[in-house]
């Protein structure tokens, strides 16, 4: 078959698999929300500069995914299938460069069984049909990485280092100086374990720098000619200080153990994450070339696993730049397994059906917990948890099928690799791809039923009117954008605003005002109802109901005395 037509079947099933029903289901507070509002509050403002929330400056992301969502936008209107239409893309030209990368580096078969257990995976492919940052900056990072491996090996050497500097600065516009970070650390691991630079010459990544500084500097460089150099000063110091608050702390209960993210990788990236303890020393080939980018896969992948193991702040899609190597280091063995060319470690065996075996369960229960939830429920002290179970989703035992049909796979798929790996590993990848989408437009829609939709549908009967619409001891960004949110003409509601510096910028700091000053219009305020009791109290609010866990009020006409 033609290289053309490779891709095209690539490009062919990166569509069929990231595109379609992307916009069926609401966009998840925090953040898939977080940018969209982003996105929209550009649209609204006309300006495309900055980012914004609540029509007020912006500092924890810069600013270039959510121009990838403004242009979206701009084509499919504002709603969740423009906000996610991004990332799909950013999967489609992920696919097209690993199989591209995995020709260059080992050969096609390689490549193809690399292709065919990324979207086999888990989280890789859940990822490219969300809104958040994570897909696209990865997809910078990787590409820089790569090509700063050809730099060793390619004659046109100023040519790679520039283009990995051009990766490297797209990926610190996506979503800040980790970027910079995860290179320098990996650069660093790289020298200690080879003994030294291993070819590479200085002069080279001093052009990678220089190249990385390009496009954050010009886009701070054009912000500060149009809005001042205050706001440059005031952009670089929040937003530093932002990520170090990141790393030192935990945000808003994102905390975890030291092993959350050896466990993330473990469970939420099978079947690769098992293939992965397959690798033997023994390279895929003799070539140099492959043995450097096995080093530059294994460097990255423990520098990023382990520096977001430290950090405090633990979230699932932090480790998520362990997918380009994971999978990699796994296609390799899967290839030489396809190829006879390594026996299949018969604890392996054992590993791909307990850990699939564990998600099949997992699938399995979703439907019994949900019809016997009056029996859970009792068993659960969280009053909002409890809420939350009250939410009316309909459940039936045929949709156990899904889960036991998905464990008979594992089965199956365990059972030829014994025999023929190649025919066996096949089936596990088709049935993943068949659960995964399966649980993205089945299950996921459910969940959603259960944690966020009754505030969603009380945020989106604001849509378009003039009255605020305030979360009271929570934070969240879908009462911006599911009320269409327009910037406020009073200057009361901006004055309010304080960070925890004192600097007026957060949008939740308006709650005091809304509860107690003088508004010049309707106020409606969501609580979760463990704090229903705190709004309850106060005699210038109207309870008006509630839903699964929330509690809505209104804001009486009277002024305070």
């Amino acid at each position: 078959m033609p290289l053309y037509l490779r891709y095209t079947l690539i490009v062919l099933l990166g569509c069929l698999l990231f595109i379609p029903f992307i916009g069926h289901m609401h966009l998840f507070d925090w953040d898939e929300i977080n940018f969209a509002e982003c996105a929209r509050e550009m649209i609204v403002s006309k300006d495309y500069l900055r980012a914004q929330i609540d029509f007020m400056p912006f500092w924890e992301k810069p600013p270039l995914f959510i121009w990838l969502q403004v242009l979206s936008m701009k084509v499919f209107g504002i709603g969740e299938f423009a906000a996610r239409f991004p990332n799909a893309l950013a999967g489609i030209i992920t696919l097209c460069t690993i199989f591209y990368v995995g020709r260059r580096i080992v050969n096609e078969k390689m490549a193809s069984w690399w292709v065919i257990l990324y979207v086999a995976t888990w989280l890789p492919h859940f990822y490219f049909k969300s809104g958040i940052i994570d897909p696209t900056f990865n997809l910078f990072i990787f590409l820089a990485f790569f090509q700063v491996h050809l730099l060793k090996y390619s004659p046109r050497k100023l040519w790679h280092a520039a283009l990995a500097g051009l990766f490297l600065g797209l990926a610190v516009l996506t979503k800040g100086p980790v970027a910079i970070l995860v290179a320098l650390l990996s650069f660093l691991v790289y020298i200690i374990v080879n003994k030294g630079l291993n070819y590479y010459k200085i002069k080279h990544f001093f052009i990678i720098a220089l190249f990385a500084l390009l496009p954050i500097l010009t886009w701070l460089l054009v912000a500060v000619v149009t809005y001042g150099a205050a706001y440059g000063q005031w952009f670089v110091s929040e937003f530093l200080w932002y990520q170090v608050k990141l790393f030192t702390t935990e945000d808003s209960d994102h905390g975890g153990p030291f092993i959350y993210h050896f466990l993330v990788l473990l469970i939420g990236c099978f079947p690769a994450s098992a293939f992965l303890f397959q690798y033997q020393r023994k390279p895929v080939t003799g070539k140099p070339v492959t043995n450097n980018f096995d080093h530059w896969m294994w460097i990255l992948f423990w520098v990023v696993l382990i520096l977001f193991s430290i950090v405090k702040t633990k979230i699932v899609h932090y480790s998520s730049l362990c997918y380009f190597p994971l999978t990699f280091l796994a296609a390799n063995q899967i290839y030489l397994l396809s190829s006879e060319h390594e026996h299949f470690k018969k604890w392996i065996k054992w590993l791909v059906l307990s850990l699939g075996s564990i998600l099949a369960i997992l699938i399995t229960a979703l439907p019994i917990v949900g019809i016997n939830k009056d029996k859970l429920i009792p068993l659960i002290e969280d009053p909002f948890v409890v809420g939350n179970l009250h939410a009316n989703v309909s459940w039936s035992y045929a949709e156990c099928a899904w889960g036991i049909l998905y464990l008979a796979a594992i089965i199956t798929s365990v059972y030829f690799m014994g025999k023929d790996f190649r025919r066996g590993i096949l089936i596990l990848c088709i049935s993943q791809v068949i659960i995964i989408q399966a649980t993205i437009l089945h299950f996921t829609p459910k969940i959603e039923l259960y944690s966020q939709r009754s505030a969603i549908d009380f945020f989106s009967s604001f849509a378009g009117k003039d009255v605020y619409v305030q979360p009271v001891g929570y934070k969240s960004y879908a009462n911006l954008f599911y009320t269409q949110k327009i910037k406020s003409t009073n200057p009361n509601y901006t004055s309010n605003r304080t960070d925890i510096r004192g600097k007026k910028l957060q949008p939740e700091a308006n709650e005091p005002w809304l509860l107690n000053g003088a508004i010049d219009k309707p106020a409606y305020f969501i609580c979760k109802v463990m704090d229903a009791y705190k709004l309850r109290a106060m005699p210038q609010l109207e309870e008006i109901g509630g839903s699964n866990g929330f509690v809505f009020f209104k804001r009486k006409s009277q002024l305070p005395q």
